[in-house]
C-alpha cells in the first residue's frame, strides 16, 4: 500500500500497524464482516484503508479535523482503488448520517500536561486537548449501532480512565494487548476493543514486544510490518 505523508508535520507510526494487527486479530473470531466502518481521526488514512483492504465487504469513512490530512486521506484512498466518504471537521462536532458497524482510531492520546511542539499541526495530531479522552468515547458510543464494535490504542498509562469512560458509555471491553518497547520496560502502548451493550468477559492478550533487543525488532514486529505491507512517500502539501 502506497501512502502519501506530508514532508513537514504527522505521519503515522508504528502505533498504527501494531493496532491494524490488533484488530486482525480480533476480528479472526467472525466470519463475515461488513457493513460501515469510521477511520476517526484518519490523518493520512492509513489505518482504515488497511482496514479496508483487508476486509473488503466494509464501506470506509474517514472522519479527519485537518484540511492537509483530509487532503491526503483522499489521495491514498484515489491511488490505492479504495472507495471512501470523508467527513471534514472535529468528531466531536460532525452531524453523521449514519451508525457505524466499526469505528477504529489512532487518536491524540498525550496528556495535555506535556510539553508541545511548537508545530500547530503536530499539536492536533498528539495531544488529546483536541479529543479529549471522556468526549472521545461518548461521541463514539452515540454513532456505533448496538454490537457495533471499537478499536483504539492509548496511553497505557491512562488505562483506568479509559475503563471508567468506556463502562459509563456502554462500551464494554471485550479485548486488550500492552506493547512493551523491550521485556524490561513498562508497557508504554494499550491497545483496547469494546463493543457496545456487550457482557462479554474481557480477553488479556499476550503481550507485543517490540525489540529483541535494542536495534532489531522481534519477530512478531517483522510479522506485523510484513502485514501491513505499507510504502510511504513524504510529498510538500500547502
Amino acid at each position: 500500500m502506497l501512502l502519501y505523508q506530508p514532508k513537514d508535520g504527522y505521519c503515522y507510526n508504528s502505533d498504527t500497524h501494531f493496532l491494524f494487527n490488533f484488530i486482525c486479530e480480533s476480528l479472526k473470531n467472525f466470519k463475515n464482516i461488513k457493513g460501515e466502518l469510521l477511520d476517526i481521526g484518519s490523518g493520512s488514512g492509513v489505518l482504515g484503508l488497511l482496514v479496508a483492504r483487508d476486509f473488503f465487504k466494509l464501506n470506509l469513512n474517514q472522519c479527519e479535523i485537518q484540511e492537509v490530512f483530509q487532503f491526503l486521506s483522499q489521495k491514498n484512498s484515489n491511488i490505492n482503488k479504495i472507495s471512501s466518504k470523508l467527513y471534514r471537521g472535529s468528531f466531536l462536532d460532525v452531524d453523521f448520517d449514519k451508525e457505524f458497524e466499526i469505528c477504529v482510531s489512532n487518536p491524540p492520546f498525550y496528556h495535555s500536561n506535556v510539553i508541545k511542539s511548537e508545530n500547530e499541526c503536530l499539536k492536533i495530531a498528539r495531544y488529546n486537548n483536541s479529543l479529549p479522552l471522556n468526549d472521545f468515547i461518548k461521541k463514539v458510543s452515540k454513532v456505533l449501532k448496538s454490537g457495533g464494535k471499537f478499536f483504539f490504542c492509548y496511553d497505557a498509562k491512562q488505562l483506568s480512565e479509559i475503563i471508567i469512560a468506556l463502562k459509563e458509555y456502554r462500551l464494554n471491553l471485550e479485548a486488550l494487548q500492552f506493547v512493551h518497547p523491550n521485556k524490561d520496560k513498562d508497557a508504554s502502548l494499550v491497545m483496547v476493543y469494546a463493543r457496545k451493550n456487550s457482557k462479554s468477559l474481557t480477553k488479556v492478550l499476550h503481550p507485543l514486544i517490540v525489540f529483541e533487543n535494542s536495534e532489531e525488532f522481534s519477530q512478531n514486529v517483522q510479522n506485523i510490518y510484513n502485514l501491513c505491507a505499507t510504502h510511504s512517500l513524504k510529498v510538500e502539501v500547502e
